[in-house]
């Protein structure tokens, strides 16, 4: 570590926690470069790795000073790392900064390395471990016969709590809270072929605590999720060593973002971390898991969904705290760099029904200032279980100074007032406020689109005007379809005094909601529909001149229209056509500072109390006056000056008017723009995804061609040599057939050539033969004769016997 501030007396120790798993360093000492120098390691197979990095769990380091005399741990800081950011190969370590940094003119640093390592000592794939889990050991030391299998809450519904473990042992006491505290970048869940419903969507998270199902407040901006805090909580009754066992067994806390029956994402909040075994520190504090979850949309795997940003991923901030019912709740609420602390909303299971009940009102919500500058109203805000006192009756409210204020208590011909008779008081009127004067006549129905006659009563309040009782005609006259009718005793006016921008603010922002009843006499009441009358048209129709009771100058404002009723169930259909008049009479500036408001409690015909103005009095007239001081002089005058002070005034309600409304504007521009920036950031984020892969399958396409462009050259090639081999085999075999043919031809000549050779010799030798056998005959006739003649001569004789052996001899 570096630049951590110099305390003797302190020691330094990282928690790192890893799926609920948490590894600690050595304590070192608190100095300006600490040396940790350890190395904590986790265990996990190759499934295991790869289903953590596609839900982006992250690893998270907590670095505490520890007092070592007191044994308190104060947290200065965490580091969160990236999971994903692990490799196999060595990489050099990294600097990182503290989050939440304790020592605010100081910036600690720690080096931190995160690598894979390929475990030498695995285990032989044909091993297979029996179920003997050495964690469930204890528990069954302790009771034993009880089957950690077995271990399920029972719910005691006369005192309130869970059962875990057997009810003889198990007495301590527990409670178990989880915390909904905030979201983003929910719209990643809906896919863009996705349709919602038509009308505007409602979502919520649900999670099942103890066999509970909890869901929290619906919201309907996906893109900018704005919900209070949430926290279910339920008591348990069980031991420390049960309870780790049992939470071992359940692992882990799935959470939903539901949209009607749609789970749109769900991410799993690990519970094994939550208790050690053996751990001490839930009787000192309790113990909690907290932080961002990403959540994942279902079947990612078959609906092929890309994978996201980290920076874009949806996720959902969730604290889960166990703790000894003894101690003190501190909600450990994880918020988004952009999220304001809010005091999360208390929900506690209830032990009878199984659903929540509300014991805590949301914290007082603070009006923006558009709200302060167009209500004028401080709400009293109370919790719902006052508010149960109040079932029928109506919430106090405190109005400002500078609201309206009646002058006579209105009370239309024909309606009796049922509010209680009031003391007389004094109210104290701003000096720029003017007397007005606002009549509304409902004149008559018609084009009704029920298929049943009615008996027909309006109904309708507007609180601006002085009074909140509500206004009804009467008495109820019959409609029927295709027909018109006249409303009797539906001509109402109302007196009051306020600022006349803020007259034109409050029409330009409430309509007034005329209420339609079928009024029954055997069935309860029917609302059939409601009709918006927009009460600023009257301001912009034209102002027409009078004098008012004592002569001055006045103004009337007339507007005759004719709206739709419409169904209020929200579908917008037709019910009929409502005519009426409404009426704006200005009587300039309120002269008297303290007005005195009337009884409400009023006759019927005792009619319309009006405002009385304060007569000025005036000298007696002399004899021969000055022109300036006659008193049509001062009528103009006077005239005059309020004709500039009217313009002026009309210029400042213009200007602020347009400042409401350019602001209203800008507002709605921005937020516009903020979903149309989220919107083109997910479509930007699933096209660089697209593109990547697009990428990736035209690099492999161009790879497969250049493999296919290669074997195909080959195989020409290796088609060539075969071709080439071929002829040459054949080329080969015919010479050699050719050379046989022509060897054998020769031979053949040879052959018969040497046939008729020996022909000839054998001619040849039968001639010799023949020759010789004529040659012998004509020797042995000549050695005949030739023995006759030598038979006489001895020597004659013995020498032709020489000649006959020589001649025999050769």
């Amino acid at each position: 570590g570096r630049c951590f501030p110099k305390r003797p007396k302190h020691m330094l120790i990282v928690e790192a926690k890893l799926d609920g798993e948490q590894l600690a360093t050595d304590p070192v000492e608190h100095t300006d470069q600490p040396e940790f120098a350890t190395e904590l390691a986790w265990e996990l197979d190759r499934k295991a790795l790869h289903q953590h990095r596609l839900q982006r769990t992250p690893i998270k380091l907590q670095c505490f000073a520890l007092d070592p005399v007191s044994s308190a741990k104060e947290n200065i800081g965490y580091i969160v790392l990236d999971l994903r950011a692990a490799q196999e190969k060595k990489q050099t370590p990294k600097w990182y900064p503290l989050l939440s940094n304790k020592y605010p003119k100081f910036k600690p640093e720690i080096q931190v390395g995160v690598a894979l390592e390929t475990d030498s000592k695995a285990l032989v794939d044909d091993f297979k471990a029996k179920e003997a889990p050495p964690r469930e050991g204890k528990v069954i030391t302790l009771f034993p016969g009880l089957d950690p299998k077995s271990i399920v809450p029972v719910l005691n519904e006369e005192e309130g709590y869970h059962q875990i473990g057997p009810p003889e042992y198990c007495r301590d006491h527990f409670v178990l809270s989880v915390t909904i505290a905030f979201a983003t970048q929910l719209e990643q869940l809906v896919p863009s072929n996705m349709k919602l419903p038509d009308r505007q969507p409602e979502f919520f998270f649900y999670y099942s605590l103890l066999g509970n199902d909890v869901t929290n407040e619906p919201f309907t901006d996906l893109i900018n999720p704005n919900f209070e805090p949430e926290r279910a909580s339920v008591r348990i009754r069980s031991t420390v060593e049960v309870l780790h066992v049992y939470l071992c067994a359940q692992s882990k806390l799935q959470i939903h973002l539901c949209c009607g029956d749609h789970s749109l994402g769900s991410t799993e909040v690990p519970l094994s971390g939550l208790l050690k075994k053996g751990n001490v520190e839930i009787d000192q504090h309790p113990v909690a898991i907290e932080g961002p979850f990403v959540l994942v949309p279902p079947n990612r795997a078959k609906q092929k969904l890309p994978q996201l940003p980290l920076d874009l991923a949806p996720t959902v901030g969730v604290s889960v705290i166990l703790q000894r019912e003894s101690l003190t709740i501190q909600p450990c609420i994880p918020l988004n760099a952009a999220t304001e602390p809010r005091q999360p909303q208390e929900k506690v299971l209830s032990p009878v029904s199984g659903k929540t009940e509300s014991l805590q009102q949301r914290s007082q919500t603070v009006p923006s200032q558009a709200d302060q500058c167009s209500s004028k109203e401080d709400v009293a805000t109370e919790s719902e279980v006052e508010s149960l006192k109040f079932e029928k009756g109506t919430k106090p409210r405190k109005r400002a100074d500078s609201g309206p204020v009646a002058i006579s208590q209105p009370n239309p011909v024909g309606v009796s007032s049922s509010s209680e008779p009031v003391s007389a008081q004094k109210i104290v009127i701003p000096a720029a406020s003017h007397h007005f004067c606002f009549s509304i006549d409902l004149r008559s129905i018609r084009g009704l689109e029920v298929g049943f006659p009615i008996n027909c009563i309006l109904r309708y309040s507007y609180p601006f005007f002085g009074s909140a009782a509500p206004i009804m005609t009467s008495p109820p006259v019959e409609v029927r379809k295709n027909m018109e009718v006249f409303l009797p005793k539906s001509y109402c006016a109302f007196d009051f005094a306020t600022m006349p921008h803020q007259l034109q603010e409050t029409f330009f922002r409430l309509p007034l909601l005329v209420e339609l009843w079928h009024k029954d006499k055997t069935a309860k009441d029917l609302l059939l529909g409601v009709a918006r009358l927009q009460l600023s048209n009257v301001l912009a129709s034209e102002k027409t001149r009078f004098l008012g009771g004592n002569g001055e100058q006045c103004w009337r404002q007339t507007c005759n229209e004719t709206v739709s009723v419409t169904a209020p169930q929200g579908s917008g259909s037709r019910i009929a056509e409502l005519s009426y008049a409404i009426t704006l009479e200005d009587y300039g500036l309120v002269k008297v500072q303290e007005v005195m408001v009337s009884d409400s409690s009023q006759d019927v015909g005792a009619g319309q109390q009006r405002h009385v103005p304060h007569t000025q009095p005036r000298c007696a007239p002399e004899d021969h006056p000055e022109p300036r001081e006659t008193l049509e002089y001062k009528a103009a005058l006077e005239l005059e000056m309020w004709k500039e002070m009217q313009e002026d005034i009309f210029e400042n309600q213009l200007k602020k008017k347009e400042m409401v409304h350019m602001q209203a504007l800008a507002e709605e521009w921005k937020k516009r723009d903020r979903e149309r920036e989220a919107l083109v950031k997910k479509k930007v984020a699933e096209y660089n995804v697209l593109e990547e892969q697009l990428q990736k399958t035209l690099r492999d396409l161009d790879k497969r061609e250049r493999q296919l462009f290669s074997a195909e050259s080959e195989l020409q090639r290796v088609k060539k040599e075969l071709q080439a081999e071929h002829e040459r085999n054949l080329q080969v075999l015919q010479d050699s057939v050719r050379r046989a043919r022509e060897e054998c031809a020769h031979q053949l000549e040879l052959e018969r050539s040497k046939i008729k050779q020996l022909e000839e010799d054998k001619v040849r030798l039968h001639q010799q033969l023949y020759e010789a056998e004529n040659k012998h005959k004509t020797l042995e006739k000549e050695f005949q004769q030739y023995k006759e003649q030598q038979s006489s001569k001895p020597e004659i004789q013995l020498q032709s016997e020489i000649n006959l052996l020589t001649l025999e001899k050769v």
